[in-house]
């Protein structure tokens, strides 16, 4: 989507720059107009040593599109179902430079121990071809809205569907199941999108507009978040531009949390209930940015509550 040589090495350049500071769970000052850390001096998890464990396997890789990058991988638990489905999609600040759909192997293991199936979706993100504005979009809905070619041949309950994602991730789950409100005319609408029972964000960047003004700059921002829109405006990207999605909604996040703080959270959750959506912000003592989808960690227990909760026969309504 870039226009000249020049934006290609400069993004080249900020992706570098993202890849260190996350994997070092960034330990710089904030700009004066960021959100402060007030846990400075702890140490939660980094993703790179995360991923230093063994992880499982999922049941198969599907394409969703002929895209290199238009896949998900199927977990699916033991026996026909049909079994509740966790749409799942990864975060990384949406650059390519950080790992993907591997991020969210342990949380896929977990629940398909549990009896839930997961579609852990891949899609292009900035560096990528066909990321950014509007590809990345439009790779996410149509991961989605693949789940109704799946169900039938692998026992899928799609009348019991959570969307969830971690970090940027968590911003696209919410995006996906607020597409029922897109306009029309907006390159992203599609006709009768696949919408969840609820969406359960994970440390996620729900208010673009915000977290570009107030991140504390560990993805980038403010750049990055131009990247991903590449012009676009915020009223078919961001959530929060979106109100009312009208969909049940859970923002959980870290208490320690340096890369997505969970003031911003709580801010976007202020911003979906004074819209009318159903909305609440859960913060986790003792828990990081990676913790969230670390089953190992203690924050495992109240999030996996909030997936069995919306996942439940007949609720949410």
């Amino acid at each position: 989507m870039w226009t000249s040589w020049t934006r290609r090495i400069a993004v080249r350049n900020r992706l570098a720059a993202a890849l260190t500071v996350l994997a070092l769970a960034a330990c710089t000052p904030a700009p004066e107009t960021a959100v402060e850390d007030p846990h400075a001096g702890s140490r939660p998890i980094a993703w790179n040593a995360l991923l230093e464990r063994p992880r499982e396997s999922a049941d198969a890789r599907i394409f969703y599109g002929s895209g290199e990058l238009e896949f998900g991988e199927l977990w699916l638990p033991e026996g026909p179902g049909p079994h509740p489905v966790v749409a799942m999609i990864h975060g990384g600040c949406w650059l390519a430079a950080i790992p993907g759909t591997i991020l969210q192997d342990y949380l896929a293991a977990d629940l398909r121990r549990r009896g839930i199936a997961v579609w852990n979706l891949e899609y292009a993100r900035i560096g990528h071809a066909e990321g950014a504005y509007p590809g990345t979009f439009e790779d996410i809905a149509a991961g989605i809205d693949h789940l109704r070619v799946l169900s039938p041949e692998h026992g899928l309950d799609l009348d019991r569907l959570v969307f969830t994602g971690h970090s940027a991730g968590g911003h696209l789950a919410l995006w996906a199941a607020a597409r029922g409100v897109l306009a029309e005319d907006s390159p992203l609408h599609r006709e009768n999108p696949l919408l969840p029972d609820a969406v359960v964000t994970l440390a996620g960047i729900n208010d673009l507009a915000d977290y570009r003004a107030h991140g504390p700059g560990r993805c980038g921002e403010p750049e990055t978040v131009d990247n991903l829109l590449a012009g676009a405006g915020y009223d078919d990207t961001s959530p929060a531009a979106m109100l009312p999605v009208g969909v049940p909604q859970t923002v959980i996040s870290g208490e320690l949390d340096p890369i997505v703080p969970p003031v911003l959270g709580e801010r976007y959750v202020l911003l979906a209930q004074a819209a009318g959506d159903e909305a609440v912000s859960i913060t986790l003592p003792d828990a990081g940015h990676f913790e969230l989808i670390d089953p190992a960690a203690p924050a495992w227990a109240a999030i996996l509550a909030e997936y069995e909760r919306a996942l439940a026969p007949g609720t949410p309504d």
